[in-house]
């Protein structure tokens, strides 16, 4: 069980993780001793709390990675495998391109943090049992494995990268990738609808 910080040590851990939150948000690496000048706070108190930039990138990440990984729980429960797998496969690329602390944690080979590993395999195990489930049931290539998913998503967010514009356009740009991906990926027939479609 982890021991609660006391309020003056809260109070900084909130101030680091805001300040690196605006400096990714700003597409600065993080350095701690910069991020300990920002803060305000000596370098010794930010070193205290994260050992390395990765794991307060990580930090930063979590909120984002907590939402995708109760999303991909919940589209578990929709009975529509089509649906519940392209609904999980959006929300996924709706924060790569809006949430900049994601796409490098999500491509880490390695994590700082061990709620960061337990976070990802739980992505990483909704996503491959919703497109098993797609799979079995018909309705998406036979050949897609789970491990595609990421390198797709990642892809579609390098060229959403590579796209640029407002963050609305960005976020618009991935929205059309994404269903032109998965047009290829669908096995369809006469009465089943598009990708992007309302119903799906």
């Amino acid at each position: 069980m982890t021991t609660p910080l006391r309020k003056d040590a809260a109070r900084n851990w909130k101030r680091i993780v805001s300040v690196a939150r605006d400096l990714v948000d700003e597409g600065t690496p993080l350095q701690l001793n910069d991020v300990a000048r920002r803060a305000g706070l000596g370098v010794g108190t930010v070193y205290r709390h994260f050992a390395t930039p990765e794991a307060l990138l990580e930090t930063v990440a979590a909120p984002c990675l907590e939402a995708l990984a109760a999303h991909g729980q919940q589209a578990l429960t929709d009975a529509d495998p089509w649906r519940s797998l392209t609904g999980f496969l959006f929300h996924t690329v709706d924060a790569q391109v809006t949430d900049a602390a994601l796409p490098p944690v999500a491509a880490a080979t390695t994590d700082a943090l061990p709620r960061t590993t337990e976070l990802k395999e739980s992505l990483t195990s909704a996503g491959a049992a919703l497109l098993a489930r797609a799979r079995d049931a018909g309705v998406v290539r036979p050949d897609l494995a789970a491990a595609d998913l990421v390198p797709l998503m990642c892809g579609i967010a390098h060229a959403v990268d590579v796209h640029g514009g407002t963050p609305a356009d960005r976020a618009d740009t991935a929205h059309r990738y994404l269903a032109a991906l998965l047009e290829g990926l669908r096995v369809t027939t006469s009465s089943t609808p598009r990708p992007g479609s309302p119903s799906t």
